[in-house]
Formats: structure tokens, sequence, C-alpha cells
């Protein structure tokens, strides 16, 4: 089933964060119908710095192609304000979808852009991003390929302010909307009620975040189409490498840590190696 007739099915889709192709496998495996690829979580991991715009274009592009010659999952993207103006958003659009993206989300902040759970962040026009929506609707090669706009206005102008931007991005065109960051269980409710049954709605869990936390059942309840847990893999792997290096430095040894790692045979059949060596015997030349 396409993602866009599966967020219309009346079952939430819960997509979880990830970052490169190994977490995108490890998803899969684990039953997940979708992933989201996390502009944050690439900041977090390949630079080691916070979500605040260093995450380029090229280098979310790169990590798409390689998620998808890995799994075959619908595969959500995270392209932070589009890089740019409504230019780059289509160029960004073509590319993205080339690479293998299932669905773009796009915000209305400023560049630099931050974390939608940072202090400190500035929006475009409305205006300005209705027409970034537009140029990504044009731009795309099939409908299949999904807009989701995001607006980060309940942060910066307040909650009706926000619910207003989000028609117009419907308006413009948006196939999912995402007002991110509500402060309270009742903005939550007050969301879905403007726009469920008009259009799919994302919803965004951060642990520690501005949002309370609910399940997906619970927010399938309140009318809830998809909801996104984006940093949560690297908050969990953080936990355990900071425990793992701790030990080894402290002990010289992974004794102490081998009833929670996978030994080399156990990541090799995580990772298919027996699989793509017995493909690999079927090329060779049998004379």
């Amino acid at each position: 089933m396409r993602l866009g007739e599966r967020l219309t099915s009346g079952r939430i889709v819960l997509a979880p964060g990830v970052y490169d192709a190994l977490t995108a496998l490890l998803a899969a495996d684990a039953g997940a119908e979708a992933v989201y690829l996390s502009g944050a979580s690439l900041a977090y991991t390949r630079f080691g710095r916070p979500d605040i715009g260093l995450v380029s274009m090229s280098e979310v592009a790169d990590t798409i192609a390689l998620i998808r010659d890995r799994v075959a999952l619908p595969l959500i993207v995270d392209a932070d304000t589009g890089f740019g103006n409504a230019m780059n958003v289509e160029r960004t659009t073509r590319v993205f979808e080339r690479m293998g993206a299932s669905a773009l989300q796009l915000e209305d902040q400023a560049f630099p852009k931050r974390c939608g759970h940072l202090e400190g962040k500035a929006l475009v026009g409305a205006g300005e991003m209705a027409g970034k929506i537009r140029a990504a609707c044009g731009a795309r090669a099939s409908p299949d390929t999904l807009v989701i706009a995001r607006t980060d206005a309940l942060a910066v102008e307040g909650y009706e302010p926000a619910l207003e931007r989000a028609e117009a991005y419907l308006e413009a065109g948006a196939d999912v909307l995402f007002v991110e960051a509500p402060q309270s269980d009742e903005q939550l409710a007050g969301i879905a009620r403007r726009f469920a049954g008009r259009v799919p709605l994302m919803a965004n869990m951060v642990e520690g975040g501005r949002t309370p936390l609910h399940d997906a059942a619970a927010l399938e309840r309140l009318g809830y189409a998809l909801v996104i847990f984006p940093g949560g893999i690297v908050r969990a792997l953080a936990h355990t490498a900071s425990a793992y290096y701790a030990n080894l430095v402290a002990t010289g040894s992974n004794a102490g840590f081998r009833d929670r790692m996978l030994d080399f045979a156990g990541l090799n059949a995580a990772i298919g190696t027996p699989a793509m060596l017995a493909r690999a015997k079927t090329f060779q030349d049998e004379s």
C-alpha cells in the first residue's frame, strides 16, 4: 500500500526515527511500516552537534540513497527549510525523490533553523512558506511523493496563528500537516479537531520535549494519522554507548558488557552477511 493510502486508512502509522542504513534495517526487521530520516539525528551522529541548521542538502540526499539501497519501507525525510528559497525547494524535492524519499517534510522556520523543541526559533512569512509548498508539489515527479508541511509558529506566534498557518499550507497543496511542539493535551486535541478528516495529521514525540508524550494508539484516538519518534534511537544509543565506553575504559575488556551486545556472528546475521555471501557465489565463474 502506498504511504498516502495508508495515512487515510484510519490506522495510525508509527515511523521510528533513523539516521543511516543500519538503523533503518533494524527498524524494518522490528516490523516498522515506515521510517523517518531525522535531520536532528544526522546532526547528532555525523557531526556530534545539535540540530541548528548544520546539515546540508547533499548530506541528507546521500543518506537517503544509502537507506533506500538497503530497505524498501516508505521513507519520510526531514527536508528542514528546503535548504533555501522556493527554487531551492524545487531542487531539493527532485533530488530527494530521485534518491528514494517517499515524503518530504518542509518547515516554515527562517535559516538557520533549529530543533522544534529548542528556544529561539524564527519564521519566514506564511506566504513564503506557501510558495515553498507549491514549489515542492510542482517539482515532484510522482503524486505519490507526499509533501508534509510543518509549522513552528506555535512557539513563536501562538496557538491560533499556528492553526491559521496550517490552513494556508493546506490550501497551498500540502498532503500532510504537522503543527510542531503542542504544549498541552488540549492543544494536541484542538489541532486534531480542526483538521482531522480533512488532511492526515502528523505528531512528533520527543522525550524531554515540549509536547506531552502519548503512545501511537492514544494519538490515533485523537485523530492523528502519523507519529514519528525521530531522536529516540540516538538517545538510546548515546545512553548505551556511554555505558559501553565507560565499562571498556574502566575494565580493559568487553567481558562485562557481553550480555548487552551482539557478538560477531550475531551482527553478521542482523546485517545479512550469510545471504550476501551466498548470493555472491551465484555470480562466480564456474569454469
